[in-house]
């Protein structure tokens, strides 16, 4: 949560690339899905070693590693959990989630059942225990019900001043191509605490735009830093080009945090080189930005195609670090 200590400018002269082994978490099990990664670096960390939350269709799982490249799966942390956002905070980790239905009711909501889905928050001292989950935020909003249910979901926590600031997205918009539904609006909460209080906005801060062309469908989500002359957003707008739906990351500016205006576009599907060419062609979705020393990586989960039974995600890096 702190300023990532690097004015606009200096952000925009940082020179990233793809790692050359993407993806570095690949999806497994019964799980056509790895994504939305929150990552902990060594300094925010009670022992020193990177920690990557995720989620899968099981859950939410914790990966370990000792470099931020390599990983390996510590533990499966919640069921019914989606979409995690963990920070450290004075020895104790606050792990914010969207937690959602069994994975009937889950199952239910894709042949025409109402979707319902909320903000939740559990909390640790070791990454073993973990607290009983409480509520965060409810659906209570009317912009975050459609015809479709109920859904808050992508928490991304980042403190202002003397209060605490939670972006997340709100809303569905069914994607005819993907047979799912992605978040439409982006909206925020803010707490003078970490552990509840959190009051909505009463208006989303980020919705569709038919007049924009990477935000036609539906807002997607975002996470928001902190720069030393400006706050930056790294949105996943959703948007159909050429009859198909994709979603791109693009680089938002404000003075404030809650009014963005579009910068350019930061991260975009593409083929890249190797046996693992296509894994990020049609849609790179969530991300986390995270400091370390002197670099600057990103990490996201991108997907192959919109097909529900060929498409695939996975988590891969966006970097300033020499690997290759």
């Amino acid at each position: 949560m702190k300023k990532l200590d690097l004015t606009l400018q200096q952000f925009l002269d940082k020179d990233f690339h793809l790692y050359e082994d993407n993806p570095v978490i690949r999806c497994f099990g019964v799980s056509p899905v790895i994504a939305d990664p929150s990552v902990l670096t060594p300094e925010n960390t009670h022992d020193g070693k990177w920690h990557l939350f995720c989620h899968g269709l099981l859950g939410v799982f914790l990966f370990t590693s000792d470099d931020g490249i390599h990983w390996t799966r510590t533990s499966h942390v919640l069921p019914r959990a989606m979409r995690p956002d963990c920070v450290y905070v004075d020895g104790t980790y606050y792990l914010y989630y969207e937690q959602t239905q069994s994975l009937f009711k889950k199952a239910i909501s894709l042949v025409g059942g109402k979707w319902f889905s909320e903000i939740y928050l559990t909390t640790s001292k070791d990454l073993i225990s973990w607290t009983t989950p409480t509520p965060i935020i409810k659906g209570n909003m009317p912009y975050m019900t459609s015809r479709l249910g109920t859904s808050v979901s992508n928490p991304h926590l980042i403190k202002v001043g003397d209060k605490y600031r939670l972006y997340f997205s709100a809303g569905l918009t069914y994607i005819t191509d993907c047979s799912f539904s992605e978040p439409t609006h982006i909206s925020y909460a803010e707490s003078d605490r970490l552990d509840g209080g959190f009051v909505p906005a009463t208006t989303p801060i980020i919705s569709p735009d038919k007049n924009n062309e990477y935000l036609n469908l539906c807002a997607g989500c975002i996470k928001v830093y902190e720069l030393n002359d400006c706050y930056i957003g790294l949105q996943n707008g959703i948007y159909k080009k050429g009859g198909k739906s994709h979603s791109t990351i693009m680089l938002l500016v404000s003075d404030d945090g809650i009014n963005f205006t579009h910068k350019k576009m930061f991260l975009a599907p593409t083929v890249t080189k190797g046996k693992n060419k296509n894994w990020m062609k049609q849609y790179v979705y969530a991300c986390n930005l995270v400091k370390c020393e002197d670099n600057l990586r990103l990490y996201f989960n991108a997907r192959n195609c919109a097909d529900n039974v060929r498409g695939k995600e996975h988590i891969g890096i966006y970097l300033t670090d020499n690997f290759d």
